[in-house]
């Protein structure tokens, strides 16, 4: 398309009305605030992930822990993401002190089979292992993303509603010129 035909709204032209002017600014508001507001969103929202997962790479830590009971085969496992169920198991915390709790485990384990836990540096269980460097950067990504989404779409939706307002203030002027001008015309059919 030509750049003059989409520019039209913003030239002088005897035809150009005042609800093409605002329509026109709110086009351009409308995209200003979604690629600058999604970009500072998306922006800021990667780097509080990214921190967020670097924390949690700092402070947890892989123990060896001892399970309690046997785990089964059961119901739970079917269910869950990655096939495991909870199961009581037994560790030791960064200060010395002995620790029991509940974490997910393969299941078909044996009491007194080992396994590997995730704390944090309190002795806490984590409820998993703290994202990889690239696993960490592409779920900022993703977040970034989702963000930057949540940012324009409202953005895109109230320039919408706006635009919507204006076409049905032209039909409006459109019906009273037309009321004005169509009686000149002839008589009307039907």
């Amino acid at each position: 398309m030509d750049p003059t035909r989409r520019m039209w709204r913003w030239r002088s032209n005897p035809l150009r009305r005042h609800e093409d002017v605002v329509e026109a600014w709110v086009v351009l508001a409308v995209w200003v605030i979604a690629v600058v507001g999604g970009a500072l969103a998306g922006l800021v929202t990667a780097q509080a992930a990214e921190q967020r997962f670097a924390q949690q790479r700092a402070h947890r830590h892989a123990v060896r822990a001892v399970l309690v009971t046997d785990v089964p085969y059961g119901a739970a496992a079917k269910w869950s993401a990655d096939g495991r169920t909870r199961g009581p198991v037994r560790w030791t915390a960064p200060d010395g002190t002995p620790r029991t709790g509940w974490t997910p485990v393969a299941g078909g384990l044996r009491a007194g089979d080992r396994v590997t836990v995730w704390q944090d540096d309190r002795g806490r269980l984590a409820p998993s292992a703290p994202p990889g460097r690239s696993e960490g950067h592409v779920e900022a990504a993703l977040f970034a993303g989702g963000a930057a989404l949540a940012t324009a779409v409202p953005v895109f939706g109230a320039g919408a509603v706006a635009r919507a307002r204006l076409d049905r203030r032209r039909m409006a002027r459109w019906d009273q010129e037309w009321a004005l001008v169509g009686p000149r015309w002839g008589p009307k059919t039907g």
